[in-house]
């Protein structure tokens, strides 16, 4: 194969394979290395605080750890009374993926009894791609807390560049 067709086919393997970047997803863990768990009572807004400076997007995930509890998904009516009698989502395995399938707002809460009382609650905000500029006009400086790829986009990416490696070798 002509060195010019290598670096072609070299070109077109990079550029395929940027495009799986561009259409990715994050995976925002909840309280990092903690978990969702009920907060101190002196930082009753942790979850909150750490919401608001983060950039959720759409397709985006969130995962909740927790022990002994559960989360729920609830209305904004419902996060507003701690009210735990009709959420819209609701687990309890002990590692729960969220995905944000659409913009606005989301609202989440612990479903255990007294836990949403005592801070364990959580808005966030997702936005879609026109609304990626605040209200300065100007993009945000806030970057995700442990974003990865979404397992899907990595293995698809993986295995275009293992047949792009093949390929070089079979056309050489």
């Amino acid at each position: 194969m002509s060195s010019s067709k290598q670096m072609s086919l070299l070109l077109m393997t990079i550029l395929s394979s940027l495009l799986y970047l561009l259409v990715s997803s994050f995976e925002y863990e909840i309280g990092a290395n903690k978990g969702w768990v009920v907060p101190p009572a002196n930082d009753t807004r942790i979850y909150n605080d750490w919401a608001s400076e983060n950039r959720f997007q759409v397709d985006d995930t969130i995962r909740f750890k927790y022990r002994k509890d559960s989360v729920m998904e609830v209305s904004v009516e419902d996060y507003k009374k701690c009210n735990s009698s009709h959420p819209n989502f609701f687990s309890n395995t002990g590692n729960t993926v969220y995905h944000l399938n659409h913009s606005g707002y989301f609202y989440f809460m612990s479903g255990v009894s007294g836990h949403c009382e005592r801070g364990q609650r959580m808005i966030i905000k997702v936005i879609s791609s026109d609304q990626e500029t605040n209200s300065g006009g100007e993009k945000s400086s806030a970057s995700p807390s442990a974003p990865v790829l979404s397992s899907g986009v990595f293995k698809a990416l993986l295995s275009q560049l293992a047949m792009s490696y093949v390929a070089s070798y079979v056309f050489y």
